[in-house]
């Protein structure tokens, strides 16, 4: 997530960086992938992680209404949104450390991912386990010394690598259902094994108050954490890499041929069509059953075509004139919840954390299904697309984005607008 870095500071203490005007489509990117996220993060807030791993052990029947819900949440949310929330921080790497050879801007974005860390650290560890802050830190770290390579080589290995894990996960996911019977049987009793006991426990746990609650988060946080410090840091550093190959070339400000995002978007939409025929047909068969024999979830690993479609959408409605031809409303709309993606991120699980299981809320947790979730979901993107133009009208920044910038800078930075 590029948070509030599509704007170079002047900051002539640190380096001699210019303020630049700000790139309306990297705004609206930010805008659409905060609020998209939120479709699929509603379900580890209202539910045990056990749940978020495996639909199937559900409180709540996943059949008719909530079926077509949960479809919905998989199909053209699910994997889509953290995807472009991970190219996008790439972006932002450049954006701040510009290139490798100026060592003032290379402090800067070092401080500046250190205290990304200790923001996460309060949020995974205070709030809510699925903070995906911890892991942008970290991976920034790898990515930070790769930001003097040529866009091409970036975007090259980037995707290289993101198709190449987006294989192996098909493949795995397809041999799971049609291997070879030892073969399913030994991946079947690989992994956890949960139980819809196990996850009576969790709804209890959370609801008992706020002990029970943070016990819960601690353990899913540790096992999530763990995993993305040492797994997921690959796919998300490929990603990075690809986003900040992609911004260098000039593709997010509308610079590549027009053809080729209309390919990107043909592709794109390809992949949605089929991956919700698959997933409707797994979504109306009846329990314990794969009638895809595993092709839903092949298709599901290659999110990276369907977040490339939508970035392609966004890059012509805001550099082509679509604007003019009924979108200029949406882009509008995005941009300012885009220019506070830090702080909006971190309102929703504010929000989501005090309706499910901290003391000062109602507890829901566990009793919310998956219809109710999307109506939470759309309160929160209407709160979000309102108070942040409010916002925005008398402060250049959100507020956390604020802290943020004053914690790297280690002073205190305007954030009133003049006048």
């Amino acid at each position: 997530m590029t948070m509030d870095d599509n704007e170079a500071d002047a900051a002539p203490m640190l380096s001699p960086v210019v303020a630049t005007s700000r790139i309306a489509s990297l705004d609206v990117m930010r805008g659409l992938a905060v609020l998209g996220i939120l479709a699929v993060n509603v379900v580890s807030f209202a539910l045990p992680f056990m749940v978020y791993e495996d639909a199937s052990l559900s409180p709540f029947a996943v059949t008719g209404a909530n079926a077509v819900a949960r479809w919905t949440m998989d199909v053209f949310f699910h994997q889509k949104f953290i995807t472009l929330f991970s190219m996008l921080f790439g972006a932002s790497i450049f954006l701040v450390g510009g290139e490798r050879g100026d060592p003032a801007r290379g402090r800067l974005l070092r401080r500046r991912l250190f205290w990304l860390a200790i923001i996460a650290l309060i949020h995974g560890l205070a709030f809510w386990y699925g903070d995906v802050l911890l892991l942008y830190a970290w991976s920034g770290l790898f990515v930070m010394l790769m930001r003097s390579m040529r866009a091409g080589t970036l975007i090259g290995v980037g995707l290289g690598v993101t198709l190449a894990l987006g294989a192996m996960q098909a493949l795995a996911t397809w041999l799971m259902v049609a291997g070879p019977p030892a073969f399913t049987e030994a991946m079947s009793q690989g992994g956890p094994q949960y139980t819809a006991a196990m996850v009576a426990d969790a709804i209890a746990a959370y609801r008992s108050g706020w002990v029970g609650a943070m016990g819960q988060n601690l353990q899913s946080w540790m096992f999530l954490q763990g995993a993305s410090l040492t797994m997921f840091v690959f796919s998300t550093v490929a990603l990075m890499m690809l986003g900040m190959g992609l911004f260098k070339s000039g593709f997010f400000s509308g610079r590549a041929p027009t053809w080729v995002y209309g390919a990107l978007i043909a592709v794109g939409g390809a992949v949605l069509a089929l991956l919700g025929v698959l997933e409707w047909t797994e979504a109306m068969a009846a329990p314990n059953t794969d009638p895809t024999r595993g092709l839903a979830g092949a298709v599901a690993s290659f999110p990276i075509f369907v977040t490339l479609a939508y970035v392609s959408l966004i890059v012509l409605a805001t550099t082509r004139g679509l604007t003019k031809r009924g979108l200029a409303w949406i882009t509008a709309a995005l941009r300012p919840v885009g220019q506070m993606a830090f702080t909006n991120y971190l309102t929703q699980t504010l929000i989501m954390t005090t309706i499910f299981y901290m003391p000062w809320g109602p507890r829901l947790f566990g009793q919310v299904d998956y219809v109710q979730m999307w109506g939470l979901v759309l309160g929160v993107w209407a709160l979000q697309l309102v108070w942040s133009p409010l916002w925005l009208s008398r402060f250049s920044m959100g507020p956390l984005e604020w802290v943020w910038r004053c914690l790297t800078y280690g002073r205190r930075v305007p954030i009133q607008k003049p006048g």
